[in-house]
């Protein structure tokens, strides 16, 4: 267990984040394989139907992991302030209002993910296997609510070590199954779900049996399952605001990709690659977010504001670097990168990821404030502000996919982000401002 309430606040950040970057990165190299493997044994059709449906994932994965944060940022609050009692029962609720919350999504999501896809104008040729694909991811989500739900607790105690390495055990036997199911024994896109299922599911399993005997500060008792009202309370607002501000972003790409889904194969291959460049470019951002949750909240449960405030500005200070780093990367190797993830030698599919990531990155400097303070103001106890900021995103996102993307084609599409970001910004820096000055 790391106590983060302690030590250079700039240094106890870095130590945090890194383990939890090198995780992230696990994943998304695990996803570029997955993409890599799919394209190179079934082709840019079935490429293009997992791509397709990718919003929708997105959005329920994102909701899971944003429900699994915000219960975090209650159990590092009572951890900062040495409250083990209540630590327990929070653990204990984790799991039951966790292991709901994705059951209600399964059932859902399954009940309508047809319609769900037609709503969102999956080509037709791609319909049978985006269906197919995630429907299995769905079927499997408990499995990925409890893997996230037991590592989002390791990091509110400061073990961010641990969680790593169970990922990397995941990714690589995830790879292992991909080219199992998919290389070896020629099964279709619905193989490659199940290798993410599976070794979600393992990971789970040894993340449970590992946390609970090495912290026995963790080992719940009967009397810790009988849930008080208010501690639910605090769990439901957390989990469903971080949660609910995941989901909005997701609503809004969901219905942007309905206008992306209109302009063809090689476009929605583009994008999809493009999103998974960007997405491993960004993963710095979201774990300086995610930090600063868990940094923010044990601090403020220990009553040390100025540490908060030490520490916002050192994780700026990491964001504005990364931004410059990716934006020489982007302008040297874009498209390097895109041949390799994919694949492909179509020339439409290169030049329009190509394209978009050029753009992009131009404004990543923005999403250092957007990440940060965000998460932190999470971790203060504001749930409001990070959702209206995250809402004018989807807000952007939808209106984005009705207007600009049919007078400037797919260019609207790259300009939706960069434009909507500017605005996300505004509530979350007056926010924070007044809660330093202590004017609320």
């Amino acid at each position: 267990m790391k106590d983060l309430t302690k030590g250079n606040p700039g240094k106890v950040i870095l130590l945090f984040a890194v383990p939890v970057i090198l995780g992230q990165l696990f994943q998304l190299l695990y996803n570029m394989a997955d993409t890599r493997i799919v394209g190179m044994y079934l082709g840019d059709n079935s490429l293009a139907a997992i791509g397709a449906t990718a919003t929708v994932m997105d959005l329920l994965a994102g909701f899971v992991m944003g429900a699994a944060n915000g219960f975090a940022v209650i159990s590092a609050r009572f951890f900062g302030a040495k409250d083990e009692k209540n630590l327990r029962k929070v653990f204990a609720g984790i799991l039951i209002l966790g292991t709901g919350i994705a059951l209600i999504l399964t059932v859902f999501s399954l009940t309508f993910l047809k319609p769900i896809l037609r709503l969102i104008a999956i080509p037709e040729k791609h319909l049978a296997e985006g269906q197919g694909y995630l429907s299995i991811i769905i079927a499997g989500l408990i499995f990925t609510a409890l893997y996230h739900m037991l590592a989002a607790v390791l990091r509110s105690i400061g073990d961010t070590v641990t969680p790593l390495c169970f990922l990397i055990v995941s990714v690589f036997l995830n790879i292992g199954l991909d080219f199992l199911f998919i290389g070896k024994m020629g099964f279709g896109v619905r193989s490659a779900a199940a290798a993410t299922i599976l070794s979600q599911g393992i990971s789970a399993i040894i993340c449970f049996g590992y946390l609970w005997k090495k912290y026995p500060v963790l080992h719940m008792k009967k009397e810790d399952f009988k849930l008080e009202g208010m501690m639910v309370k605090d769990l439901l607002a957390g989990g469903c605001s971080m949660g609910l501000m995941n989901s909005l972003i997701s609503i809004g790409s969901v219905v942007l990709q309905s206008a992306i889904n209109g302009f063809g194969t090689a476009i929605i291959v583009a994008h999809a690659a493009a999103r998974k460049l960007s997405s491993l470019f960004m993963t710095p951002y979201i774990v300086l977010g995610s930090t600063m949750a868990t940094y923010t909240s044990q601090n403020y449960g220990a009553g040390k504001m100025n540490r908060v405030k030490e520490g916002l500005r050192k994780s700026m200070i990491y964001g504005a670097v990364w931004s410059g780093l990716v934006l020489i990367l982007t302008y040297t190797c874009a498209a390097d990168m895109v041949r390799l993830l994919t694949d492909t030698k179509t020339a439409e599919v290169i030049q329009t990821a190509d394209l978009y990531l050029r753009i992009d990155t131009l404004f990543y400097l923005l999403l250092v404030p957007i990440f940060i303070l965000r998460n932190s103001l999470q971790g203060l106890g504001d749930r409001k502000t990070p959702v209206i900021s995250s809402g004018i995103e989807m807000i952007g996102k939808i209106i984005a996919a009705f207007t600009l993307s049919r007078l400037l084609g797919y260019m609207g599409i790259i300009l939706t982000e960069p434009l909507t970001w500017i605005f996300m910004v505004i509530p979350l820096v007056f926010s924070m401002n007044k809660r330093l000055k202590g004017r609320q």
